[in-house]
């Protein structure tokens, strides 16, 4: 195998560890983050429920229970998390449900007219945050717009296409076109 089928076999397989792992349908999996609000609804436990916030520390306080570790958890995995702590000498058969009210936002940056920080909305896509940042300059590369996911380093960034969904978190950075 030469270097560059060597290069496009490692494109190919970051791409797939990086986007494909979510769902069997390719949808991206959501993990919780700093900034999310969440309602939790303890079955039969009005006390236990209420609305809480993932703290910088990535945790969320919840009563009886205290501080439960929520960074980089879906949904899921945090409702186990706080129903296996309410089992621990608290509850028989907890049952929790979440609900995301409020994601943190995601960043669009680079050659659109008006980059920032923006609120995220449920299934957006980049052509999408790119509206939402006032379109693109007329220096904008439309072919080179690059995603960094929450919580990944600069080295992983990836070249993605106007479809791809963006998550809360992320970055979004429309690169300058050269003449």
């Amino acid at each position: 195998m030469g270097p560059v089928a060597l290069i496009r076999t490692l494109r190919v397989l970051t791409f797939i560890i990086t986007f494909a792992a979510g769902t069997a349908s390719g949808e991206v999996i959501y993990r919780l983050g700093s900034g999310d609000k969440l309602k939790v609804t303890v079955y039969e436990e009005k006390d236990l429920s209420g609305r809480f916030e993932v703290s910088g520390e990535g945790v969320v306080s919840v009563p009886l229970i205290g501080a439960v570790n929520a960074l980089g958890l879906t949904i899921r995995e945090l409702e186990k998390r706080i129903e296996n702590k309410l089992m621990e000498g608290y509850l028989r058969n907890p049952k929790v449900n979440i609900e995301v009210t409020n994601y943190r936002p995601f960043y669009i940056l680079g050659e659109v007219k008006e980059p920032g920080s923006y609120p995220y909305v449920n299934g957006m896509s980049v052509l999408n945050a790119v509206a939402l940042g006032g379109g693109f300059t007329y220096r904008a590369n439309k072919r080179n717009i690059t995603l960094l996911r929450a919580g990944r380093s600069e080295g992983q960034k990836q070249v993605v296409g106007p479809d791809t969904k963006v998550l809360p978190g992320d970055v979004v950075r429309v690169e300058e076109r050269f003449f």
